[in-house]
């Protein structure tokens, strides 16, 4: 029985990194008033009739803080790429000079600050419903092993420790947050 336990813990253990991982990706999207091309990964653009991601038609750097250079391959995409960024509602005005396009990051005000602080905060929270819901299931599944013959001291002693690990991730998605509130609100 220990060993389907200690399987129900790893199953429960990758799902929540999972969830983590999930969060670590949302919060990248959310600017913290420097330039950085990740900003640009959900604009898609019109390519030969097909949404594709900008970073299969264009390489996307950074010159400095404050811009952003994507430089298409092919330079008759200019056009769709700047409607692509326009249309993905990021709050960014595209540039074309004839060879990329130039996007210039304008800086954060202190009410935007706010409003992806509160951004952050809500995908954490997303974050931490999928953390209970994966409780649940592991929860299920101890249950599932008491009908199966599970002594009561296990299924207490099983509970006691899914509800440890849930306590651990939890801590590591507000710890996340709490880097990023600080790195949107740093000037």
């Amino acid at each position: 029985m220990t060993e389907e336990l200690n399987m129900i813990y790893d199953e429960f253990k990758e799902s929540n990194q999972k969830t983590l991982n999930h969060l670590e990706n949302e919060l990248i999207k959310v600017r913290a008033g420097k330039a950085s091309p990740a900003m640009l990964s959900g604009v898609m653009v019109e390519y030969y009739g097909s949404m594709t991601p900008l970073q299969q038609v264009a390489n996307v750097n950074t010159t400095d803080a404050r811009t952003i250079i994507v430089q298409p391959w092919e330079k008759p995409l200019l056009n769709d790429i700047a409607r692509g960024i326009i249309n993905a509602n990021l709050g960014l005005n595209p540039q074309n000079n004839g060879e990329q396009l130039i996007i210039s990051v304008p800086p954060l005000t202190e009410e935007r600050r706010r409003d992806l602080v509160k951004k952050a905060k809500a995908e954490a929270e997303h974050a931490k419903v999928g953390v209970r819901n994966n409780r649940k299931e592991a929860l299920d599944m101890i249950k599932d092993l008491k009908n199966d013959g599970l002594s009561e001291d296990m299924v207490k002693v099983a509970e006691e420790e899914v509800q440890k690990i849930t306590n651990s991730y939890i801590k590591k998605v507000d710890d996340l947050v709490e880097i990023k509130e600080k790195d949107i609100m740093t000037v």
